[in-house]
């Protein structure tokens, strides 16, 4: 069994995977909701997704990992963990106490960053993370996702010029 169909076998023992009617972030309807998430919150899950993208990214030269939260936080950390590169969080929405930022951590200008997400879908969350990187002077090397959904994510970060590397896509689910 290679590391996909593990990961892809984990996600079933743990009913990651779930068919039904579901409205997705992106706002889409599917038969389908892949809850990475929930994954994320056993070890051994966590542990096979972040080893296979530390595989990945040894082809991809980053010095930080990025994120949005809530999906790509678990990864991020787990991520990083592995590769002993720095992360950084975006928020959803700038927080209106504190520091009144939406990063948790740092993109320094000129920095190579990589980004990870749970799921795509039309690839919004991340694009946004993208956006956010180049805006402080980053540049996004990959976007790396546990599934894409086949739904848009991938040529909308063709028109943005990024790279987007699924572990899983949804036609590998069936």
């Amino acid at each position: 069994m290679n590391a996909k169909e593990k990961i892809l076998e984990m996600l079933k023992e743990v009913e990651a995977i779930k068919f039904g009617d579901f409205v997705l972030s992106s706002g889409k309807r599917s038969g389908v909701y892949i809850d990475i998430k929930q994954a994320c919150t056993h070890p051994d899950i966590l542990a096979a997704i972040a080893e296979q993208m530390a595989k990945l990214a040894r082809d991809v030269e980053f010095d930080r990992i990025a994120c949005v939260e809530l999906g790509g936080v678990a990864i991020a950390v787990a991520l990083a963990l592995k590769t002993g590169k720095p992360y950084a969080i975006f928020r959803k929405r700038k927080k209106d106490y504190g520091v009144k930022d939406d990063l948790v951590g740092e993109i320094r200008k000129g920095e190579k960053v990589l980004v990870v997400e749970d799921v795509t879908t039309t690839g919004s969350s991340a694009i946004s993370a993208v956006e956010r990187v180049r805006a402080r002077g980053g540049d996004v090397k990959a976007v790396f996702v546990v599934v894409d959904r086949e739904e848009g994510a991938k040529e909308a970060f063709e028109k943005i010029n990024v790279e987007l590397v699924p572990l899983l896509k949804m036609s590998d689910l069936r």
